[in-house]
């Protein structure tokens, strides 16, 4: 049996929408609907960031810490923190912990200086680390895993920012936020498809670890 080889595969947004269109029943795409649909698939990333589907995205950042200060700016493209290490001059790590608004809020002295060990993350327009105890050396380096925003898509040429595996998932979306405009009748369908193929999408963007079972000390103290 012949095989391509290739392991390639991608589209393009303009293809992604006339999938979409075709799934909606819509042959004809005019320049209108080009531009409306490539606002709605900026959307349904909106969607992804806030429903957490966009693991592939993770990456490291890195930040010197300044003795005295306790709060530092973070690149706006930042859709959460993951997880928060703490290196010293050593080269060792610490994970810090991450604690609440309202726990961060009810620290009677965050003036404090020592080696940070808590942080809190806030989620606004301007994405912004607090660190507790304030840093009290220029010497550690904070890293931390954060989710990236996906690019948008700005011409129906552009790639989407998208794993391969996610394209059947970002169709689904795109179809059925079009036929909530173009074709109502198929919205209940188009939507069950898309439901699916989100939780699939879902189950499959999540980390993984090896399973490591080991019984209980109890257990073999009986024979």
């Amino acid at each position: 049996m012949a095989v391509s080889g290739s392991t390639d595969f991608n589209i393009d947004a303009a293809e992604v929408i006339q999938e979409a269109y075709e799934r909606c029943g819509l042959q004809e795409v005019t320049g209108k609907d080009l531009r409306t649909a490539v606002r709605s698939m900026n959307l349904i990333f909106a969607e992804w960031a806030n429903r957490g589907l966009n693991l592939w995205t993770v990456t490291l950042g890195t930040q010197t810490t300044t003795a005295s200060d306790s709060d530092y700016t973070l690149g706006t493209d930042i859709v959460d923190v993951l997880e928060v290490s703490l290196r010293d001059s050593n080269n060792v790590d610490q994970s810090l912990t991450r604690i609440s608004r309202s726990d961060y809020h009810l620290l009677p002295t965050k003036s404090t200086e020592g080696k940070p060990a808590q942080f809190y993350f806030e989620r606004t327009t301007t994405p912004t680390l607090f660190l507790y105890p304030t840093p009290d050396l220029s010497t550690y380096t904070v890293r931390y895993y954060y989710l990236k925003r996906l690019d948008d898509i700005d011409l129906p040429s552009d790639d989407p920012n998208v794993s391969f595996r996610f394209l059947p998932c970002l169709v689904a979306g795109l179809a059925y936020y079009i036929a909530m405009k173009k074709a109502p009748d198929r919205v209940q369908l188009l939507k069950a498809v898309y439901d699916e193929e989100f939780e699939r999408a879902r189950q499959e963007d999540r980390d993984r670890a090896s399973f490591s079972a080991v019984p209980g000390r109890s257990y073999f103290n009986n024979y």
